[in-house]
């Protein structure tokens, strides 16, 4: 494993795919967490290394890292991750040290763990390396997981998947699951029932504390206020604008003065101009977020505002009177509709939801309609912009059910705190 993927890290093309980036980053890596270990390193004081795919187990971690950060400002902090679209996000946590994750090899896990020393090691989510583990056990590191998840249909309970990750499952020192639900299936997968605890999802924590202190007089917010009915359209992607923009030329039939914000999840040229392309054809103004945002910018009231970067979507939704989140007519799954939810806002969303389970509760509980055609998508939104009594019970229910899930950091937080007194 470590020579395949070496020498793919090597000759890779240096293109700008994601496959591409991945491999790239792993060229030298290893002497770079060794190098960086060696300046930052106090071995009189503990360190908690986490290690987070992707943003989304990175925005879980992030309230975890803070707690520890006020509790136990002795501690250092270790960060990994995998995915190239974690690495700008890595970067603004507040760790001694951050890098991406090596592939899973005895030889290379072994190096980082000599140089890191770490007290402790905790996966979020589900991700775990079954030679990192490994490794870590016998150089005698506690391994934890953190707001563990199993969705019902996830690979990693059949037959093949479990027999290769068994063994690191049962060797998880504690695991902190969301809910019982995914505690069963992560005892399923190999983790000892008695290291199980249900502490929660950090998401709830991380989402309700960016609603809280949003500043709406910010320079990002200002530049799109307007009294104008506001759709905020979240991680779309090609599949959900199919559904979405033939819906939304509904909506502005009964309610002209209504207006469009897309963030598509990935903000490229090639995605943002169809787009606009659209909405031009259709009569619509449109305005590009960079424009808006430029120095000595007037401001807009265009009827289609289009996010052309990436880490601003968290914010934006404070303005929305209903989100659509993306994601569910996809294959990539639907993403975060807590974001929207926190700040008391209807979500619509589409069919494929059954591997989020916030999206499920707030379909029960009120706050969400789940829709499959633009048809439905477009009298699911007039209505929560028309009708105002149904709009604010449903903004209500939404709000109330992510402050009913708080709390996980804490929990999660005591975990931690196991390892280290």
């Amino acid at each position: 494993m470590r020579l395949a993927s070496s020498t793919l890290a090597v000759v890779a093309p240096r293109s700008g795919n994601k496959l591409s980036r991945t491999l790239i980053a792993r060229v030298g890596l290893v002497d770079r967490w060794i190098a960086d270990a060696k300046r930052v390193r106090d071995l009189t004081r503990p360190l908690v290394w986490f290690h987070a795919p992707s943003v989304g187990e990175g925005l879980q971690a992030r309230p975890i890292i803070d707690a520890l950060r006020q509790a136990r400002p002795d501690v250092q902090i270790a960060y990994s991750f995998f995915s190239p679209s974690a690495e700008s996000f890595a970067k603004s946590l507040n760790v001694d040290v951050v890098g991406y994750l090596p592939f899973d090899s005895e030889h290379d896990a072994s190096k980082l763990i000599d140089a890191l020393a770490p007290t402790a090691l905790y996966f979020v989510k589900l991700d775990v390396w079954p030679k990192l583990v490994s490794v870590a056990k016998r150089k005698r590191v506690f391994v934890g997981l953190l707001s563990g998840t199993v969705a019902p249909a996830s690979g990693r309970q059949g037959a093949f998947a479990r027999a290769i990750l068994n063994d690191a499952y049962a060797a998880l020192d504690v695991v902190g699951a969301i809910d019982e639900a995914n505690g069963e299936r992560l005892v399923t997968l190999g983790v000892v029932r008695g290291r199980l605890s249900v502490s929660g999802d950090t998401r709830f924590d991380q989402v309700w504390k960016r609603a809280e202190s949003v500043d709406r007089d910010s320079a990002l917010l200002r530049s799109l206020q307007s009294n104008q009915p506001t759709i905020v359209a979240g991680s779309t992607w090609p599949a959900d604008e199919l559904v979405l923009l033939s819906a939304w030329t509904n909506v502005k039939r009964r309610v002209p003065t209504a207006r469009l914000i897309i963030a598509p999840h990935e903000p490229t040229p090639e995605h943002l101009q169809p787009i606009a392309t659209w909405a031009r054809a259709q009569g619509l103004s449109v305005a590009m977020l960079k424009e808006l945002t430029a120095p000595n910018a007037a401001g807009s009231t265009a009827d289609v505002v289009i996010v052309d970067r990436v880490g601003v979507l968290g914010e934006i939704y404070a303005l929305a009177n209903v989100a659509f989140v993306g994601g569910a007519f996809h294959k990539a799954g639907l993403h975060s509709v807590l974001e929207p939810a926190a700040y008391g806002v209807p979500v619509v969303f589409g069919p494929r939801y059954a591997m989020s389970r916030e999206a499920g509760l707030l379909l029960e509980c009120g706050g969400a309609a789940s829709i499959s055609s633009s048809e439905a998508c477009a009298r699911a939104i007039a209505e929560w912009l028309t009708n105002s009594s149904a709009h604010n019970d449903a903004g209500v229910r939404a709000k109330t059910f992510v402050q009913s899930e708080l709390g996980a950091a804490e929990r999660s937080l005591h975990l931690v705190l196991r390892a280290i007194s």
